[in-house]
């Protein structure tokens, strides 16, 4: 079967979630404005994204322009490692990875583009999935901690998937879970994520206007929710009061 350019060095979790969205009556890989849309379904054009959005800092705005986006970033809830060994007689193996991801992976991929997610015309779905990461032998065994390396993802299940409007509607996800004056820290304890999540998570809220620096405790910057009730000048006696940011669990070992 001839491929398209958009389907060149694809992967097959990218694929598959392309027909997901194609199957609402879309067709995939049409020339738009210049560029190819994964899925144009009537007037909207989804577009899945399963890295960083980087790529995407010139498309996105041209499309919205003219068009409603849908956004599609997977995050892996659950995983299976399998791997293929060179030798075909040797059987494959499948186990299940102790990571899981939950929502706010999002802000790792959102922190190239995180004023955009503000557009009236752009949603993001954050389609939470069961997924297949395929492993191969490496070509070169220099490397002894690495003798296999990812070549594919799988789609095996979609779990749930969260339609995101806008940054507000992540940090509403948050906001429970976090005091009002808060730091990255406190950011990445809510999620149950690591520090450096908490970091690009605080740079998103921050530039998509939810939330604004107040102050310092420490070394640490510390936020506030925008048109939050309390002035910053309040922020040293509200920190003594706070009780100790909830830390993140382990990540477990990577699969």
């Amino acid at each position: 079967m001839k491929q398209n350019i958009g389907e060149l060095n694809e992967r097959s979790l990218h694929r598959a979630l392309k027909k997901r969205y194609a199957a609402q009556g879309g067709v995939m890989e049409q020339a738009v404005d210049g560029f190819v849309a994964d899925v144009l379904v009537g007037e909207r054009i989804v577009e899945v994204q399963t890295g960083t959005f980087w790529p995407l800092q010139k498309k996105l705005p041209q499309l919205l322009e003219r068009f409603h986006v849908t956004l599609v970033y997977p995050v892996a809830r659950d995983r299976y490692i399998v791997k293929v060994p060179e030798d075909p007689d040797a059987l494959t193996t499948r186990r299940k990875s102790p990571k899981h991801d939950n929502v706010f992976l999002v802000f790792a991929a959102l922190a190239s583009i995180p004023a955009l997610l503000e557009h009236p015309n752009l949603t993001l779905d954050v389609v939470m999935t069961v997924e297949e990461v395929i492993r191969a032998a490496a070509a070169t065994r220099r490397w002894r901690r690495q003798p296999w390396i990812s070549v594919d993802r799988r789609l095996v299940d979609v779990v749930e998937t969260h339609h995101i409007t806008s940054m507000a509607d992540l940090f509403a996800m948050l906001d429970a879970d976090l005091p009002e004056f808060f730091t990255t820290r406190d950011l990445a304890g809510a999620m149950r994520a690591s520090r450096r999540l908490g970091q690009q998570a605080a740079f998103c809220l921050r530039e998509a206007g939810v939330s604004e620096i107040c102050g310092k405790d420490g070394n640490a910057l510390v936020y506030r929710r925008i048109g939050s009730s309390r002035p910053c000048a309040q922020l040293a006696a509200i920190r003594r009061q706070q009780p100790p940011p909830t830390a993140p669990l382990p990540a477990g070992n990577p699969p």
